[in-house]
């Protein structure tokens, strides 16, 4: 009896351990470590504006600059990144990719379309980039300008452009993406952008060439209206079994056409639309050089830091629908307001059209994906940095990048935190940024160095949905934002909070959770500004003020657990100088008050949901 009972305690003891019975405590971890720092929006030489502004850098040269290779400008200058980017996409326009190049080049499938000639004078006439930047005086730079624009006008016409052409293309922007894709290391994305006036959006293929040679880019040429894109793509999905997605960007500029409360055919919006865009458009580029996205003070009159890089429509560019109000037009045109409205229709139709999740990339026309104020190449040729520049470009923004929490630097895995919205946006800085939320939050998570631990295994990441409580407690927030290790120091942390109220209202409301210093809010409800450490003629700062590091827990003190609500986080850093200051001290010239010349850098987070059941 005695052997027998040993027998049995040797046979168990001799048992294979499961996963769950493993020694190591970090079996089961599989949530992302890693932060990944990358560009989808960025254009080379094969987009006609782009070429038609002087644009002579390649795919390859692209990605060469983005792993930190030094590359040559279209002045003539060398330039390298500061750091190496994670991951990157060149998303040339659908509408004539390599038309341009190819008509210089010679190639008769191009040189025998309607409109040939008349594009080949144009582009015959308009000063190199190098020839632009070296202007004697301000009226021979506006002048060659002006010649640039006038090739740019011709750029996006529908030359009939036979098939064989666009898949030759096509088949070499896969090719060259395929040829840099490091996994591990590097990741490129197959991509391209759509661009039916005005809302465009960046076509980001998680396949390689033996599904994205299964088709070829939807432009605006085949359609205006988006939900034509989507129905492509969908049947792309369908065909390969691969994924796609698509990325709204510069709402901003869209005159109120991204974010209504109806289709862009002017219908109501149904559950099946609301369905489909939601799975096609998981998140938006919410800050680039064409301005930020966030919010704009019309909407946000609250709000301190509202006006941040806001891009300054003129012409008929900024012309509305008569019958729409200007704060109508606003309100569909930015990511805070497109949040609440969200809300609205899925308390209406079930189905959230608007969540999605936030991203910052560039829209650079150069094949530089720099956003470093001291290190800004601009939006295309004729914007590369000059003495003249400070008082003709400022309107660009120097700005931005995706920040992407992943398992691996792989094509599948950053894919599917695009997907699930585990992805965040930042002006330029490599802020460091985690948000979560949950009902079992407490204070002394945010001093714990392993808050992802508790973030993944007591709540949801950003991106997530927030499950209603059986209690009536409010929901708690964890976050944790660290500076850029080479950047400027952090001012704050805030919550901006969107909400649809019992009646339908939508609210929204920003709070200061997390700041530098001894600072007290204000009987305002403000919080006192960080001050500035930067110095304009030197154009330069210390970071003798803010702090390295931001961590709290944050309790929604105005919750209602019957409304719908939002919630994403904003980080300021401290002031710094804008890239015009870089450049009046490089040039010896003076920096325009228009944009202001000392900003705060940010990161937006990707929302979390809290939905009533």
């Amino acid at each position: 009896m005695k052997k027998l009972l040993l027998l049995a305690v040797i046979s168990i003891l001799a048992m294979p351990l499961t996963a769950e019975q493993s020694y190591s405590p970090y079996v089961d971890r599989d949530y992302p470590e890693n932060v990944y720092w990358g560009d989808t929006h960025l254009h080379t030489y094969l987009s006609g504006d782009a070429y038609s502004f002087g644009a002579t850098i390649t795919p390859d040269e692209a990605y060469r600059f983005a792993k930190g290779k030094i590359i040559r400008t279209d002045g003539g200058e060398d330039t390298r990144i500061r750091r190496p980017l994670d991951f990157m996409m060149v998303a040339d326009h659908a509408n004539n990719m390599g038309v341009l190049p190819a008509l210089v080049a010679g190639d008769p499938r191009v040189l025998a379309t309607k409109g040939a000639s008349e594009l080949a004078k144009r582009l015959a006439r308009r000063p190199t980039v190098s020839e632009l930047l070296k202007s004697a005086t301000e009226e021979e730079y506006g002048a060659g300008s002006k010649l640039i624009g006038a090739a740019k006008a011709v750029a996006f016409r529908d030359y009939g452009i036979e098939e064989s052409f666009k898949r030759d293309v096509w088949q070499e922007v896969v090719a060259v993406a395929e040829r840099h894709n490091d996994p591990g290391t590097f990741t490129t994305f197959v991509g391209y952008e759509y661009t039916p006036t005005p809302i465009h959006r960046n076509v980001l293929f998680v396949g390689g060439p033996s599904d994205t040679l299964q088709t070829t880019p939807f432009s605006s040429a085949d359609s205006q209206n988006p939900e034509d894109l989507w129905a492509h793509l969908t049947r792309y999905k369908e065909t390969t079994g691969s994924d796609v997605i698509a990325i709204p960007h510069n709402s901003n500029l869209s005159r109120g056409n991204t974010f209504r409360q109806v289709t862009f055919e002017g219908k109501p919006i149904s559950r099946d639309y609301a369905r489909i865009r939601s799975d096609i458009e998981p998140i938006i580029e919410v800050t680039q050089i064409k301005g930020d996205s966030e919010t704009y003070p019309l909407i946000s009159p609250n709000d301190e830091f509202a006006d941040h890089e806001t891009y300054r429509l003129r012409g008929p560019a900024a012309d509305k629908e008569s019958n729409r109000t200007t704060e109508d037009v606003a309100r569909a045109s930015y990511a805070r307001s497109a949040l609440q409205t969200g809300l609205d229709i899925e308390a209406k139709v079930g189905v959230n059209p608007y969540k999605f999740g936030m991203i910052g990339s560039t829209d650079a026309h150069t094949g530089i994906a720099s956003v470093d104020e001291d290190n800004f190449w601009g939006k295309l040729g004729g914007a590369e940095p000059s003495r003249f520049r400070p008082a003709k470009q400022a309107n660009w923004a120097s700005a931005g990048y995706a920040a992407v929490w992943a398992t691996e630097n792989t094509r599948e895995a950053i894919f599917s935190a695009l997907k699930r919205r585990e992805v965040y946006a930042t002006t330029g800085p490599r802020i460091t940024l985690r948000f979560f939320a949950s009902w079992d939050f407490s204070d002394g998570d945010a001093l714990r160095p392993d808050i992802a631990t508790v973030g993944y295994s007591r709540g949801v990441p950003m991106g997530g949905d927030l499950i209603q409580s059986k209690g009536t407690k409010a929901p708690t927030f964890l976050v944790r934002a660290t500076k850029d290790p080479e950047g400027a120091n952090l001012d704050r942390v805030q919550i901006i909070k969107g909400w649809r109220d019992a009646s339908g209202k939508l609210e929204e409301k920003v709070y200061n959770v997390a700041w530098s210093g001894q600072r007290k809010i204000g009987t305002d409800g403000l919080l006192p500004s960080v001050g500035s450490t930067v110095n304009l003629p030197d154009a330069s700062y210390k970071n003798t003020i803010g702090t390295s590091e931001l961590s709290t827990t944050w309790r929604d003190p105005d919750f209602n657990q019957s409304e719908r609500a939002v919630y994403y986080v904003r980080v300021l850093q401290i002031p710094t100088p804008r890239w015009t200051v870089y450049d009046a001290k490089f040039y010896g010239v003076n920096f325009p008050q228009t944009p202001p010349p000392v900003i705060e850098e940010r990161a937006y987070s990707s929302p979390i949901w809290y939905t009533p059941q």
